[in-house]
């Protein structure tokens, strides 16, 4: 079967992917597992992270990588009963990881690394890997939900618990950040999106964003959000940013309200303003993901609501292809979620 391999990291360049040869998996899988054919996969910034050597350098090469797949079930293996040849499926990020907290052995095993993830025409997965996937979205939708939406339901919902007429502040307009406006919404709140891009703000506003604000204009944006609850502050805020937006959220948030730390596009270092956090007894809550029994509700919240995710652009499951996706997720120009059609 073909598949794409991460065979030396590649600073700034796609130069370490190339389509390769792997053997076909056995068409009867063993017992308890799931013979998938790859419909779709999306990126993850993590992907590009993990292509530039940045995510994990010591991860063992060549790697399959990519993280979030979604495609149809072939065979199943002894003692499945859950799924049956012609099921549509996605995989779970964690795949050891099913209920409650995380712990040293759930977080050892993930997708697109250390473990090789979805970019290849087949693979066999453990059946509690897998979710169906719910009948109004397409494999592209599917395959773009189990790291990024799954996050910022955790963010929001399992986490957050973020109720209606909360305030909320999203960084952003990736994956991780456009899915957690979505699911604030659902959940009746008030949201202030960030952006660098106006157009990227106006597009937010057709979502349901309540406010938007540009922090290339307003570099102290977390002042600006304040006032808009009048000063109040934030009831949460999804942190996305990293080492140079950590201290304008600890400005906007309310006392005793909570910053999800999720992304670190500007950096992984801060001078932060720990005063301020003790003093106004603010959360900061690290959010990676979430349980398999987090991802089955969010589904069937999402079909409830008939929710579709996002989709910046799509491209093909070729060598060029797979490396133009890459190239663009390392861009940081996307609305939404990068796809690689199978």
């Amino acid at each position: 079967m073909r598949a794409i391999e991460l065979r030396q990291f590649s600073p700034g360049s796609t130069d370490g992917l190339a389509m390769a040869e792997r053997p076909q998996p056995p068409a009867q899988p063993g017992p308890g597992e799931v013979l998938v054919r790859v419909k779709a996969c999306s990126l993850n910034f993590r992907d590009w992270l993990m292509l530039q050597g940045l995510y994990n350098p010591k991860q063992k090469l060549p790697l399959i990588p990519v993280s979030d797949g979604a495609g149809e079930v072939v065979a199943v293996g002894d003692g499945v009963a859950a799924f049956r040849p012609g099921d549509r499926v996605l995989g779970h990020f964690f795949p050891a990881w099913l209920a409650g907290e995380p712990s040293v052995e759930t977080f050892a095993v993930s997708m697109g690394g250390p473990f090789d993830g979805w970019l290849c025409e087949a693979r066999s997965f453990p059946a509690n890997a897998l979710s169906k996937i719910p009948d109004h979205l397409s494999y592209e939708e599917a395959a773009a939900l189990p790291c990024a939406a799954l996050t910022a339901w955790s963010a929001i919902v399992s986490l957050g618990n973020v109720r209606p007429g909360d305030r909320v502040l999203v960084q952003g307009t990736g994956g991780v950040a456009l899915f957690a406006l979505q699911f604030a919404k659902l959940c009746g709140a008030e949201v202030i999106v960030t952006s660098s891009s106006d157009d990227k703000l106006a597009r937010a506003a057709k979502l349901g964003a309540d406010h938007g604000i540009n922090y290339r204009t307003d570099p102290d944006w977390g002042r600006t959000a304040r006032a808009m609850t009048g000063g109040a502050g934030l009831d949460h805020i999804v942190e996305l940013g990293g080492a140079e937006t950590l201290n304008q959220s600890i400005r906007a948030i309310r006392p005793g309200g909570m910053i999800s730390m999720i992304g670190v596009l500007s950096g992984p270092k801060n001078a932060l303003h720990i005063p301020l956090v003790v003093m106004q007894q603010i959360r900061l809550q690290g959010v990676t993901v979430g349980p398999k029994a987090a991802l089955d509700a969010m589904l069937r919240a999402m079909a409830q609501a008939q929710m579709h995710p996002v989709i910046d652009s799509r491209f093909d499951f070729t060598e060029t292809g797979v490396r133009d996706a890459f190239a663009h997720m390392g861009r940081g120009a996307a609305f939404g979620k990068i796809v690689v059609g199978m």
